[in-house]
C-alpha cells in the first residue's frame, strides 16, 4: 500500500492530541483500517522525514447517530500514536506566524 494511502489525516486539534504532543513527542493520525504498526512507520517515516520510535494503534468504534427518523451507525476507524525520535517534530501549522 503507498504511504499516501495509509496516512489518512492527523488530528491536532484536540486536547489529547496537544497534550501528547507537548509532553510526550507524540502525534495522532487517522490511518487506513487495514495498515498494521510497520507500515505505518515506515509511512511516517517517508512522507514526513522524520525517525519513528514507537507506534500504537486502536480502532475508534463508530456511533449511532440519528438519520431523519431512524438511528444509523458511523464506520469504524483506526487511529494511530505515533512517538517520533528525539529532536525530530511534524509541524502542521506555521506557529511562528501565529504568535505575532
Amino acid at each position: 500500500m503507498q504511504p499516501e494511502l495509509i496516512i489518512r489525516r492527523p488530528i491536532v486539534l484536540t486536547e489529547k492530541s496537544t497534550r501528547l504532543r507537548e509532553q510526550g513527542n507524540k502525534v495522532i493520525f487517522e490511518v487506513h483500517p487495514d495498515a498494521n504498526k510497520i507500515e505505518i512507520k515506515n509511512a511516517i517515516q517517508t512522507l514526513f522525514k522524520v525517525g519513528v520510535v514507537d507506534v500504537n494503534t486502536l480502532v475508534m468504534r463508530g456511533k449511532d447517530r440519528r438519520m431523519g427518523r431512524g438511528y444509523a451507525k458511523l464506520h469504524n476507524w483506526k487511529k494511530a500514536i505515533v512517538t517520533l525520535a528525539e529532536g525530530d517534530q511534524i509541524q502542521f501549522f506555521d506557529e511562528e506566524k501565529s504568535e505575532e
